[in-house]
């Protein structure tokens, strides 16, 4: 279906969608769509109501950064909170979909990501109702695994996705606990924003999301069919 993506010579010093073994994908680097409660237990822990619709924000590509690599934190603006979340590759255009068949084929992989939050910094923009981005869209705040070839994984299935945290669980939820399944929710987006090859979206976090810190060891799962692990060490970078 996407045997046209190839490996190819990138930027070394710039992100790249990876295949999950390391290779380079022949793939645009596009946006960041988030969707936010998509999993009830979260909205429950952080006080927030069950929404009717998806909650969907945007991260810049730049906040794209590779699992595989030791995270950068930014440091000085209160605690970097942790939310684990399967990833969704797009291959093909997505644009005012309303047939899931159509969703499900344009879709080139899947993966595991963070969406990383500076939450004090989030709650206080949410009191004077401003925008999220300063909280959610800093440079390095989607970093995601390599990515496994959509053809491999049935979503229907019910996958888990996990946080471990210094070998310990920290969040562990299944997908088919999302409130907005992934193929209806990729339609529901593209109502909105139509979604191009090379965008990435993260698709909700479950319940357990708490602070990550400078040299916690972490190990992200989504599944255990498919084997998309990442084990990294966090440092912090001083703000500028």
């Amino acid at each position: 279906m996407f045997d046209e993506i190839n490996e190819i010579q990138v930027d070394p010093d710039g992100y790249q969608h990876r295949w999950i073994d390391g290779s380079a994908m022949n793939m645009p680097v596009g946006k960041v769509v988030c969707v936010g409660r998509n999993y009830a237990d979260h909205a429950k822990e952080l006080g927030n109501e069950t929404p009717d619709a998806p909650i969907l924000f945007m991260k810049p590509a730049t906040a794209l950064t590779s699992l595989h690599e030791p995270l950068v934190l930014p440091e000085g603006q209160g605690p970097v909170h942790h939310e684990v979340e399967m990833v969704v590759l797009i291959g093909k255009r997505i644009r005012k979909e309303t047939r899931l068949d159509h969703v499900r084929f344009s879709v080139a992989a899947y993966g595991i990501g963070l969406d990383l939050t500076l939450r004090e910094v989030q709650n206080q923009l949410k009191e004077k109702g401003h925008p999220w981005e300063r909280a959610k869209a800093f440079d390095g705040a989607a970093p995601v695994s390599g990515f496994i070839d959509a053809r491999g994984i049935s979503v229907r299935q019910d996958l888990g996705v996990t946080l471990e945290l210094n070998d310990a669980v920290k969040q562990h939820g299944h997908t088919g606990q999302m409130l907005f399944p992934t193929f209806e929710l990729l339609s529901e987006i593209s109502q909105t924003f139509t979604l191009e090859p090379g965008d990435v979206v993260f698709t909700g976090t479950p319940a357990g999301v708490g602070p990550l810190n400078s040299g916690d060891k972490f190990t992200a799962r989504l599944g255990n069919i498919i084997q998309v692990f990442e084990i990294g060490r966090a440092s912090c970078r001083e703000r500028v």
